[in-house]
């Protein structure tokens, strides 16, 4: 009696084959589900992902971590929080990354922070200012790498004070980035000079700058000294337009992030000159571990790097940490290895508070001025985020349960 022989259809077999080969590489494989605006802030993101790169190929070529490559899956959110959270549950259930990061918008930022605490994923949020991430809206699967907006503010205040200026003019965009930190920046101000006056508030909508009407409305004001939040291709307005009529002649500003090169550069000619900023001066930054980045960074992109270059770099460094740390990637695991967690950056060892999960990396303040029609820092100091942070006490108070 002959044996019937089953016969399996090819493409079953092959699938079967397929799906084999695809679980046995990613036994070897750590994913990680990147999120960030790469078409609406191309700015900041180019030089972000070349960061992000650079670390990744940089671990990986020394052995990976646990004996296990990184991979990164990157995903637009289009600087809208629903894609946001569309693509991170993509990334999670198609994709099957084992944690998320990134991130640049607060609004963001806070969307993705929600996702992960709703379905247990680890997330480090690279770059979201919003402190409420850390705070208000605290969980505890969610860490956050860069200086939030208090530590922005707190960094310059010293120096805004040191003005002695009575008469101050707030110009920021009108979201909750621009409109915390000119709350943050009245309180703190109040708090260390009593007698402060705040003349004119001027809130436009992110992108929508009336440069004109803004500098006319400030003149009138008359102001002493004038704090801006704006950012971007606003700053650019305002800068040109205000240069034009005289407004800065006279006048001092406190500015932040105006001293980064991802908005420096571009402005050439029409950067701040003799403002206080917060920023980014890679060219003369002296640490050793900076030293190195640059380097490293250079020689592979023929480029110098921008602030978000930093961050993805310390992102991905801090990814690699906490992993190795925990000595896997579940979630649970990586929530208590991130804990007091130290990790290096191209400024220096950084380490994640336990009380909310914000990291200490720091704030760079000093004076900008132009030199061959480019911005640049010409005097600066690292503020570590600790110092420019609430006292210890206030922080546990401030952090939501879980």
């Amino acid at each position: 009696m002959r044996r019937k022989i089953r016969r399996i259809p090819f493409f079953v077999a092959a699938a079967t084959l397929l799906v084999s080969v695809l679980s046995s590489a990613d036994d070897d494989v750590i994913r990680i589900g990147e999120i960030n605006a790469y078409k609406a802030l191309p700015a900041l993101t180019v030089p972000y992902r070349k960061g992000w790169e650079l670390a990744q190929e940089e671990i990986n070529a020394q052995g990976g971590v646990l004996g296990k490559r990184l991979e990164t899956v990157f995903r637009d959110s289009n600087a809208n929080a629903g894609e946001a959270v569309r693509a991170a549950q993509e990334l999670v259930t198609l994709e099957k990354v084992d944690m998320l990061a990134g991130v640049t918008f607060s609004h963001v930022g806070l969307a993705v922070s929600d996702f992960a605490r709703h379905r247990k994923v680890f997330f480090l949020a690279s770059g979201p200012f919003s402190d409420a991430i850390i705070w208000s809206k605290h969980n505890r699967y969610t860490y956050r790498l860069r200086a939030g907006t208090y530590a922005m503010v707190a960094a310059v205040i010293d120096d805004a004070v040191a003005l002695n200026k009575k008469r101050w003019a707030l110009v920021y965009p009108n979201y909750e980035y621009g409109q915390v930190a000119a709350e943050t920046f009245k309180r703190e101000m109040k708090k260390r000079q009593p007698d402060v006056e705040f003349v004119i508030e001027q809130a436009p909508p992110y992108g929508k700058v009336d440069a004109g009407l803004m500098v006319q409305a400030l003149e009138d004001a008359r102001p002493d000294a004038i704090f801006n939040v704006l950012f971007g291709a606003d700053l650019t307005r305002f800068l040109r337009e205000g240069h034009n009529r005289g407004l800065f002649e006279n006048r001092e500003v406190v500015s932040l992030m105006s001293g980064e090169p991802e908005y420096s550069d571009s402005l050439k000619g029409d950067a701040p000159k003799n403002w206080i900023v917060t920023g980014y001066p890679y060219y003369s930054l002296d640490m050793p571990e900076h030293q190195d980045f640059i380097e490293k960074y250079r020689a592979k992109y023929d480029d110098y790097p921008r602030m978000n270059s930093v961050v993805a770099y310390a992102t991905v460094k801090a990814l690699a940490a906490g992993i190795e740390k925990a000595g896997s990637t579940d979630a649970e695991d990586l929530v208590e290895a991130f804990k007091g967690l130290e990790f290096s950056t191209p400024f220096g060892v950084e380490r994640f508070s336990p009380v909310d999960n914000q990291s200490s990396m720091g704030v760079i303040v000093g004076r900008s001025d132009l030199k061959d029609g480019r911005g640049y820092m010409k005097t600066w100091k690292y503020l570590n985020g600790d110092a420019i942070s609430p006292p210890l006490e206030e922080r546990k108070a401030l952090v939501a349960g879980d």
